[in-house]
């Protein structure tokens, strides 16, 4: 009882910065296309955010051990909604400083919230190492369903109650408020061990040099990440053309991702013994 009443504080705090992060996929090409840009300059607001999350994602693990990982949580739901109210301008440089702190919230939402529960999970309440797992199980499992959900709250409010694409990101941004308050009144603080930037990082070039696996992981991880970037950037001016509803093809994307990801569960665990490369 006392691991489920812990697991539900976690999930409370971080399911709802998830479901935000959701709601800013579907129509942000729509939002800037509206707003009167042409397809280079919403290709460098796209880049903004990209490029802000890759080099903050560079030191983000130094950076939420030392500020501390639930400052850090609240932090990014801070970042995150302010980047969201900064959608409401036409302004191209208030429109990029908003996708750079995207970017920035993003980072930091996907390693502030798991380093946290990882470190609460172990050192303040001993629990097994072996249900961790079953947390991060549930996460995923949520966070399929509020990735399809999102796209249909999207195309709702954006069409259905005719608010236009910068309905859902201000629909977003309650579910931050929630998600940093959460943190706030119920998480305790807790901190990762304080290490130079520059030790850190040459720890983490060494690792990589001294095994030829790791590189390649890396590597095929970065062109896969890389098509999935260009991917989210191409689908709407392919789409919106046709008439197709963007937040009803957003969840059926989630839709067949999940799927995909229940499939190769079932192919490694199941009857087939599938073995992954």
């Amino acid at each position: 009882p006392a691991f489920r009443r812990f697991q539900r504080e976690f999930l409370l705090g971080y399911l709802p910065a998830l479901a935000a992060d959701w709601l800013q996929g579907p129509l942000l090409f729509q939002l800037l296309q509206s707003r009167g840009f042409l397809r280079s300059q919403i290709a460098a607001l796209y880049s903004c955010g990209f490029a802000s999350n890759v080099a903050f994602g560079l030191v983000s693990g130094l950076f939420v051990d030392r500020l501390g990982r639930k400052k850090s949580c609240v932090l990014s739901s801070g970042l995150c909604s302010v980047s969201c109210l900064l959608q409401l301008s036409r302004d191209f440089l208030a429109l990029a400083a908003g996708r750079v702190l995207a970017g920035l919230g993003t980072s930091l939402l996907f390693s502030a919230f798991e380093a946290w529960y990882v470190h609460e999970h172990l050192e303040r309440h001993d629990f097994p190492a072996e249900w961790i797992p079953d947390t991060f199980s549930r996460v995923a499992l949520w966070n399929s369903g509020l990735a399809v959900a999102a796209g249909l709250v999207a195309e709702l409010v954006a069409e259905g109650l005719v608010l236009g694409p910068v309905a859902p990101f201000l629909v977003a941004v309650p579910f931050l408020v929630l998600s940093g308050i959460v943190a706030v009144k119920n998480w305790d603080e807790n901190y990762g061990k304080s290490r130079p930037c520059g030790k850190a990082c040459g720890e983490g070039l060494r690792g990589l040099v001294s095994d030829p696996q790791t590189v390649l992981l890396g590597l095929v991880q970065a062109l896969v990440e890389s098509i999935l970037l260009v991917f989210a950037f191409l689908w709407t001016p392919v789409l919106e053309p046709h008439g197709i509803p963007l937040g009803i093809a957003f969840s059926g994307f989630m839709a067949a991702s999940a799927a995909g990801s229940a499939l190769f569960r079932r192919g490694v665990s199941g009857k087939l013994r599938l073995q992954p490369l």
